[in-house]
């Protein structure tokens, strides 16, 4: 076991220009994140936009669209390990080291959005007054914090068997992989029940919320991965035969349908009976005064609508009609699931006074500084992981190691 973290720790510190450049850029911007942290530490929330009116801004916006990252992990293990797809087998560890990555920074995003971090203690089982089963906050503890563990444990004891050149056995990780399957969409489900079981909070009081956070997440997320994937192979990392990418397409499309066909939905809903609390999202939508979010979902929604009309048409198998539908599904969900969703619940406040929310330089700084971040944890997991994925010997991966930029440079996966 020494040996495999041995390794791992020494393959980071062997790269090209190209991974030294992109590794000390997402350093940087993880320092600066870290020290607009201590500047909030230091003066308190008040140095974000948010206040007594709007008080979940682009922390949680981000930790909703991160959760729904990491769940979407499963649209990749389902078919590898259900459905025996071979190809997708071979890489559907990446997938599952970027659910590790970003239950992190959810993790991480959460801590930053507490006023007094030190009293998080309270929310670990047996040592804090763990309000459980009637707490939904605690019920998100116990999935996050275990989604991201059984993720874990099945990287590393893939990862692990794999360098030392044997098969894992799967009594000791397949029943961890469909308890895994199973888990996803409860972190992301729980997440919506934060939300809709706020009853002061009209906007969120719908039962759809869940079904299109898991639609809008199983759409982003492979969308993102088949941007890694892609960027890896143009790298020389790893390669795979075309249809893999084509059967990731099959998944974003159909889950972005649902997606803004469950959207569609709601906004019928909402406008066709005209009842109070549609002022919510009127003001989203630029309808009711001026709205600073307005911009924002009608470039979300554009971007959504644009991405799915595309994969539907036959440009989806040109290769940078692909790459560019998948930059704007996932920006489009991002906007879609913080700015569209997070912020709309708090203007008008319970008290009719519409608020303008803007988040600070600092609330900003931080958010980057958190995306760094987890963006540099999954490289370093990459740089560890492609070796032993490429099923290169260990005495040979020091010297294929200094060949490619991200992934070690070893030989391709056949």
């Amino acid at each position: 076991m020494l040996q495999f973290f041995l390794h791992g720790f020494r393959s980071v510190f062997h790269g090209s220009r190209t991974y030294w450049v992109w590794v000390s850029f997402l350093l940087i911007l993880a320092l600066l994140g870290l020290n607009a942290y201590a500047r909030q530490l230091a003066h308190g929330l008040i140095t974000s936009g948010m206040g007594d009116e709007v008080s979940w801004g682009l922390y949680i916006a981000n930790f909703a669209f991160l959760v729904g990252m990491a769940a979407a992990a499963v649209m990749m293990v389902i078919p590898a390990y259900i459905f025996k797809d071979r190809e997708m087998h071979k890489v559907v560890i990446f997938s599952e080291l970027f659910a590790v990555a970003a239950m992190i920074m959810c993790l991480l995003f959460i801590v930053v959005d507490l006023g007094r971090p030190d009293r998080f203690w309270h929310l670990i089982p047996f040592v804090g007054y763990f309000n459980w089963p009637g707490s939904l906050l605690t019920w998100d503890v116990i999935v996050l914090n275990g989604y991201l563990v059984l993720n874990l444990y099945v990287c590393v004891y893939v990862l692990y068997t794999g360098f030392h050149g044997r098969s894992p056995k799967p009594l000791l990780y397949i029943p961890i992989v469909f308890l895994a399957i199973g888990w996803a969409p409860s972190i992301h489900t729980v997440t919506a029940f934060l939300f809709q079981g706020l009853g002061g909070r009209p906007f969120w009081n719908t039962g759809l919320i869940a079904p299109r956070f898991l639609a809008s997440a199983f759409a982003a997320g492979p969308a993102f991965m088949i941007l890694v994937f892609t960027i890896l192979k143009n790298l020389g990392a790893i390669s795979f035969e075309s249809g893999l990418i084509d059967r990731m397409r099959v998944i974003v499309t159909v889950s972005l349908l649902i997606n803004i066909f469950l959207a569609g939905s709601e906004l019928f809903a909402e406008f066709y009976s005209d009842a109070a609390h549609t002022v919510h999202i009127s003001h989203l939508f630029g309808l009711h005064g001026t709205s600073l979010l307005a911009p924002w979902i009608w470039t979300s929604l554009g971007m959504n609508v644009l991405a799915a009309l595309i994969l539907m048409s036959p440009a989806r198998r040109n290769s940078f009609a692909l790459i560019f539908s998948c930059i704007m599904i996932v920006v489009g969900i991002w906007i879609e699931k913080g700015l569209g969703f997070v912020v709309p619940g708090f203007i008008p406040s319970t008290l009719g006074d519409f608020v303008q929310y803007l988040p600070s330089r600092n609330e900003v700084m931080l958010c980057i500084g958190i995306w760094a971040f987890g963006l540099l944890l999954y490289t370093l997991f990459l740089k560890g992981a492609i070796p032993i994925v490429n099923q290169q010997n260990p005495e040979k991966r020091k010297e294929v190691i200094e060949k490619l930029p991200l992934s070690s440079g070893v030989q391709q996966v056949r």
